[in-house]
């Protein structure tokens, strides 16, 4: 990476990081990776004190908090102005809804400061769980990116192809730009155990689908495959749903519900393979950092899991939500290691050549620059070895 721009760039990211979950563990890779332009200047907002808190001031990123626990809605769009009117940015950059409309308001109208959002996935407004105002701040999120936003990022062209489709936004403001993770030095060997484990990630909530998972790994228990269990790693309010499944289909030494993880690699480790049971997605990060780890993947071929894997490549696409359907797949790779470990190598050439994290940061600084007036390039070289100039 070689940038040579007239003019430094000032921009600001604006974070809730109450969580650390897939839009989070993102947005540290990317501000990782940034903070080596040196024609960029960032700044981060957070509502919350956490994980992505830390992680960014271990870097020396600058990091404001205005703890939305403590504040009401409108004081912290006051401070975020007086954060603004201190050291006024060129760009604010903000990831889902509640910042995304608190940006709006801390930037105002006048388009003096343009506003960039990431959409990291479709709205999760099933007819059991949304409320009237979660369909409510949904439908303003849209309003607002598609009128006021400069530009939106999607994380994958399925759900690009859906602002556009669905929401009225001009083909020419929406860019799909793909996450990226860091890439660890090799994948992981499988520690040995004798049992071979289907492992999955993420938070315990409707759209995962994990009861899905509870019937997979009943399925398979049905067969003489006795060395198979499964661990679920995470937490989230669907979990005494789950309990209750694995409880009923006497699953218990077989269905782990492993809780918060923070050691993730240890987790990769001790799994044969990846299984994902959402019903949408958009780029998950869990499935990139499976891959990274030349662990195969078993996922149905639904958003934009369908742009990461090729269906008998890097591991399986499953087309319907039938639980035989994904234990067949999982069986087949159990039994048939020689399959498995060419899916392994699969698996992490993949990410390596399309989802590593210098290549999104690449691809969110070319953004940047376009969006920005009054910043002309005189000269950049891309890591690829592309020349760009504007």
């Amino acid at each position: 990476m070689n940038s040579a721009y007239s003019s430094k760039l000032r921009v600001f990211h604006f974070i809730s990081g109450d969580l650390w979950a897939g839009a989070e563990a993102m947005a540290f890779n990317l501000l990782s990776h940034l903070q080596g332009y040196p024609d960029l200047d960032l700044v981060i907002i957070l509502l919350n004190e956490g994980r992505l808190a830390g992680n960014l001031r271990e870097t020396g990123i600058t990091v404001h908090v205005i703890d939305e626990k403590q504040c009401s809605f409108w004081e912290i769009v006051r401070r975020t102005r007086a954060i603004l009117s201190d050291s006024p940015p060129d760009l604010i950059h903000s990831h889902r809804y509640k910042e995304n409309i608190i940006a709006t308001l801390a930037a105002g109208f006048s388009g003096k400061i343009k506003l960039i959002a990431t959409q990291h996935g479709l709205p999760e407004l099933a007819e059991e769980n949304a409320t009237l105002v979660k369909r409510f701040v949904s439908k303003a999120n849209f309003y607002l990116l598609a009128r006021y936003f400069t530009r939106t990022a999607a994380v994958s062209a399925d759900v690009r192809n859906f602002l556009v489709e669905h929401h009225a936004f001009r083909e020419d403001s929406v860019e799909a730009i793909h996450n990226g993770i860091e890439i660890p030095d090799a994948a992981l060997s499988k520690a040995k155990t004798g049992t071979f484990v289907i492992g999955s990630s993420g938070r315990l909530f409707p759209v995962k689908d994990y009861p899905l998972m509870v019937e997979v790994a009943r399925s398979i228990a049905s067969t003489n495959a006795q060395d198979v269990c499964f661990e679920l790693a995470g937490e989230g309010p669907e979990r005494p749903v789950l309990e209750s499944m694995v409880q009923r289909y006497s699953l218990q030494e077989r269905f782990i519900l492993k809780g918060h993880q923070d050691d993730m690699d240890t987790f990769y480790r001790g799994i044969d393979l990846y299984l994902n049971t959402s019903v949408h997605e958009g780029i998950p990060m869990t499935i990139l950092e499976a891959l990274a780890r030349g662990i195969p993947i078993i996922a149905p071929a639904v958003g934009g899991i369908n742009e990461i894997i090729t269906n008998g490549v890097e591991g399986f696409l499953i087309d319907s939500r039938n639980p035989d359907a994904f234990a067949e797949k999982c069986l087949l790779l159990r039994e048939n290691k020689e399959l498995r470990e060419k899916m392994s190598r699969a698996a992490r050439s993949r990410v390596e050549s399309v989802f590593s994290a210098e290549k999104m940061a690449e691809k969110y600084y070319r953004l940047y620059r376009s969006t920005v007036p009054g910043t002309r390039q005189r000269h950049w070289q891309a890591a690829d070895g592309v020349n760009w100039a504007r």
